[in-house]
Formats: structure tokens, C-alpha cells, sequence
């Protein structure tokens, strides 16, 4: 599949990552082509990837490593996974940051102003907005999806759903988790 000339609309871009998961089983090549199809079909984007969750001084046995029930800041941070943009930050606690309080409330954030944002953590200072998704399956949170725009208020309540909706849909692709 190569990448979209143009701006999807919500169900094309449904539809494009719906074709994605069913032809490949891997977790990380979907998240790779997951984060490209996002940077290529959304507009007004300069960073679209993942956020892997790891528990402190674990070594990556798997791909996911999952938290079960609440999390605190002294069990783990988000690892940088794949992604379409700028160089990123490669790790983030817990509770920090628009990806770390995503991560550790297991609820979307999405942050009109990314500088209004307490502790928020400037990766790309170019950034102004934020959508983040927390990708929990069976109740263990496994990371993020992160979206960032240098537009302030970019994102609206119809993007959200149609992320929530397509990071449902990646979850239902896992191995063992659907």
C-alpha cells in the first residue's frame, strides 16, 4: 500500500488501517505502518507514533510489557516506539507529561494548548497540541498513541473518536487479545 496523496476522510483512513492490520500480524510492523498512514492521512501533523509501556529496570522480554490495575510513577515509563516526525523523547514517566498522564489515568488527553499543559515536555518546542490515547487491553495498559501539531486546538472531538476508534481496532488485531 503506498501512502495516501491526499487527506483521508475519517472512513477511508478506517478503511486503509482496517486493510493494514488484517494483512500483517506483527505488532511493530503495525505500529510502524499504523504511525505513517496517521503522519501521511491527517493534516497539520509533526509527529504521529507510539509510546511502548516498560516497568523500571526490566529488560524487553516482549514487545509489551503490561501494568495491570493503577499505575504509579515509580512502576515504569513509556519507551519511544514507532513513529513518523522529528527526533522524540525516548522515555517518559509515568504521571509526566501529556503522554505520561495519558498513560498512568488510562483516559485520552486531548490538549488545545500543549504549553498550558502543567509539566508538559517539550520534544519538539514546534509542537502546540496534543492527542494521546492510551492503548489498554483487558485492563493492562501497554503504551500510547501520541499525536502532535504545531497547530494550537487542532484536534477535535471527531479526531479523538476516529483515533480511539482506530487504536480499538489495533488492539483487536493483537495476538491473544481480541
Amino acid at each position: 500500500m503506498s501512502a495516501p496523496s491526499t487527506h483521508l476522510t475519517p472512513e477511508d483512513l478506517l478503511s486503509a488501517a482496517t486493510g493494514l492490520l488484517a494483512a500483517e500480524q506483527d505488532p511493530l510492523a503495525n505500529m510502524a505502518n499504523l504511525s505513517a498512514l496517521i503522519f501521511e492521512a491527517l493534516p497539520d501533523l509533526n509527529w504521529a507514533g507510539f509510546y511502548l509501556y516498560r516497568p523500571h529496570a526490566a529488560a524487553p522480554a516482549s514487545l509489551f510489557t503490561v501494568a495491570s490495575g493503577g499505575s504509579s510513577e515509580g512502576e515504569g515509563e513509556l519507551v519511544l516506539g514507532p513513529f513518523q516526525g522529528r527526533i522524540a523523547c525516548t522515555r517518559i514517566a509515568m504521571g509526566k507529561g501529556v503522554c505520561g498522564t495519558a498513560a498512568r489515568t488510562r483516559t485520552t488527553q486531548r490538549i488545545p494548548d500543549v504549553h498550558a499543559f502543567p509539566g508538559h515536555i517539550a520534544c519538539d518546542a514546534a509542537s502546540a497540541s496534543e492527542l494521546v490515547i492510551p492503548l489498554v487491553a483487558h485492563g493492562q495498559l501497554l503504551g500510547v498513541l501520541d499525536l502532535d501539531s504545531p497547530r494550537k486546538d487542532r484536534f477535535s472531538p471527531a479526531d479523538q473518536q476516529l483515533l480511539e476508534t482506530l487504536v480499538a481496532a489495533f488492539l483487536a488485531a493483537l495476538p491473544g487479545v481480541a
